[in-house]
C-alpha cells in the first residue's frame, strides 16, 4: 500500500483551513500550524495533527520536523514578512514542495526570487472564475493554468446535440482540445473522434486564454 503523502498548513485563515479541510476529507496526513490556540483548538479534530508554534522561528521548524514533509503550504497572507521569512526558512531546510499564497504582485516576485514551488493567488484566481461564470450561462467553470492557457467547463448547446467531435471539429475551429466529457455521473477522458456530443454535456476544454474566449462568444451567440 502506497504512502499517504504528509502535508503541512501553516496559518489557519480561511485559505488555510479550507485547505486543511479538503486534504483531511482525501485522507492525507495534514499538520496544521497557527500562533492562535483558538483556530488550532477548532481544527484538532479535522487533521492528524494541529499545533500552536511560530514558523517564523527556524528551531520551531526543524522540532516539528518540516523537512520530512512532503508539501508545505504557507497559507499566510496578510502578512508579508513572516510569509517570505516562512517560505525562505522552509526552502533552506529543504522541503521538497513549498506552496506559498501570495497577496499581490510584488508579494509573488518575492516569493519567486526565493524559491517558492508554487504560488496563489486565491482571491485574484477566484475573481476570475466568477467573472467568465458571471458573463455566460454556458461557462460553469475556469481554472487559469498560466497566463496564456486555462481549462473550462462548458455546457453543449443545442447546436452541438447529437454530433460527433469530428463534425464539430473544435480542434480545428478555435484552436483548443477537448480531454474529458461528464455527462451525469458518467465521464469520458480523452474522448475518440467518434464521441457524440447529447446537449447539457459538460465538455473540458483546455487551450490559450484567446481560443477559448472565441468559443465563448460562439456559445453566447447560440444562446441567444
Amino acid at each position: 500500500m502506497a504512502k499517504k503523502k504528509e502535508f503541512a498548513v501553516i496559518g489557519l485563515g480561511r485559505f488555510g483551513s479550507s485547505i486543511c479541510e479538503a486534504l483531511a476529507n482525501e485522507g492525507m496526513e495534514v499538520l496544521a500550524i497557527d500562533t492562535d490556540e483558538d483556530k488550532i483548538n477548532e481544527y484538532a479534530n479535522i487533521v492528524t495533527h494541529a499545533v500552536v508554534a511560530d514558523a517564523t522561528d527556524e528551531n520551531v521548524l526543524k522540532s516539528l520536523g518540516i523537512r520530512n514533509f512532503d508539501h508545505v503550504i504557507v497559507a499566510i497572507g496578510d502578512d508579508l514578512q513572516a510569509s517570505i521569512l516562512i517560505t525562505l526558512l522552509l526552502k533552506e531546510l529543504g522541503v521538497k514542495q513549498v506552496t506559498a499564497k501570495a497577496q499581490n504582485d510584488y508579494h509573488q516576485k518575492v516569493l519567486e526570487k526565493i524559491g517558492a514551488d508554487h504560488i496563489v493567488h486565491p482571491e485574484r484566481d477566484m475573481g476570475k472564475r466568477i467573472a467568465h461564470y458571471a458573463v455566460s450561462n454556458s461557462i460553469l467553470d475556469y481554472i487559469e493554468l498560466s497566463d496564456e492557457y486555462s481549462i473550462v467547463e462548458v455546457i453543449a448547446s443545442q447546436q452541438m446535440n447529437n454530433q460527433t467531435l469530428i463534425d464539430l471539429d473544435i480542434r480545428a475551429k478555435y484552436g483548443i482540445n477537448i480531454v474529458a466529457i461528464k455527462r451525469g455521473n458518467d465521464v469520458v477522458v480523452s474522448p475518440l473522434a467518434e464521441q457524440r456530443i447529447h446537449q447539457g454535456d459538460i465538455l473540458i476544454v483546455i487551450g490559450s486564454v484567446a481560443n477559448i474566449k472565441k468559443l465563448e462568444k460562439q456559445l453566447m451567440l447560440e444562446e441567444t
